[in-house]
């Protein structure tokens, strides 16, 4: 188990977390949950504040394989001294309550086995004050431009090692992931017409990964339909078309990504605020010499 010093309920902070579970073999078995891990991380800077972790020992242990087939994995030896959820509930109800949630596919999955392995202890389930699934997310912004959207592709898609399946370890790779991803969309606003048409070609991308193997970037179709998320709009009080507009739009789209992810909305209007009072109308660098000077004054 890995934990360090608990946070206040109600922060602002986001709380990225991963459930390892069982998975049924036949219809009517349940999935039971085998690890919790979490990071708590600050809005404004992407940095990790806190972390958690702990194997959970579910009721019937034969639901657990002997061996794994990964490595690394969770093996019924592995779980057998682990505490039962009921003895880590405090801890984990701690962690989520009142935070931002975020994860990969979180809705359809683990903040389901969540509410399950709550209601099974007869205990209220954590509410999050808001949430952001990265597999909507990305889908929506990112494209499918990385294949199937899986965390294991998206890391191999950026050369960020393979994915263990260890619920701290899957985390931490899907906050890395989140920040390559925003990083991609930041620089495609700046030259849209040269950037944005680039991946879209499936025939002119490759990227290579740390073990040099090839992914081609190509967009695939999903048989699942990511959650709708809402982007971040803003009205542009300026002649459309104007150089200052188009500025102002595609740096408005990168950041509206960061505005979605940490739901922290004073960005744009801070971008906004500072161009009004711009009388002539202004270059991408010194835009971005805008939003360098504005960024500076917000910390954790």
């Amino acid at each position: 188990m890995e934990s360090s010093s608990s946070h206040p309920e109600g922060s602002s902070e986001i709380v990225f977390f991963d459930l390892e579970t069982t998975v049924p073999s036949r219809a009517g078995q349940r999935f039971w949950v085998l690890e919790f891990g979490a990071i708590i991380v600050c809005p404004r800077k992407l940095v990790e504040l806190d972390s958690y972790s702990t194997l959970i020992r579910p009721k019937d242990l034969s639901v657990v394989a002997l061996k794994s087939g990964r490595c690394d994995g969770i093996t019924r030896g592995a779980v057998s001294n682990a505490p039962v959820f009921e003895e880590v509930a405090d801890k984990i109800f701690t962690i989520l309550n009142g935070r931002v949630w975020a994860g990969h596919n979180i809705q359809r999955f683990d903040c389901v086995r969540i509410k399950e392995a709550f209601a099974e202890i007869g205990r209220p389930a954590p509410v999050p004050v808001g949430m952001i699934d990265s597999l909507g997310v990305l889908t929506e912004r990112f494209g499918r431009r990385a294949g199937n959207m899986k965390m294991a592709t998206l890391a191999a898609y950026f050369g960020l090692g393979q994915q263990k399946h260890r619920s701290l370890d899957d985390v931490r790779m899907n906050l890395e992931v989140l920040k390559h991803c925003a990083t991609v969309l930041f620089l495609e606003s700046s030259l849209p017409s040269v950037l944005n048409a680039k991946w879209r070609n499936p025939s002119t991308i490759v990227t290579r990964s740390r073990s040099n193997g090839k992914l081609p970037c190509r967009e695939e179709n999903s048989r699942k339909s990511p959650p709708t998320t809402l982007g971040y709009h803003r009205a542009v009080p300026y002649t459309r078309g104007s150089p200052r507009d188009q500025i102002f739009q595609q740096l408005t789209q990168a950041f509206s990504f960061f505005a979605e992810m940490s739901e922290e909305t004073w960005l744009p209007p801070l971008i906004l605020h500072r161009v009004l009072r711009v009388d002539k109308d202004v270059s991408l660098p010194a835009m971005l010499d805008i939003f360098m000077e504005g960024s500076i004054d917000k910390t954790c």
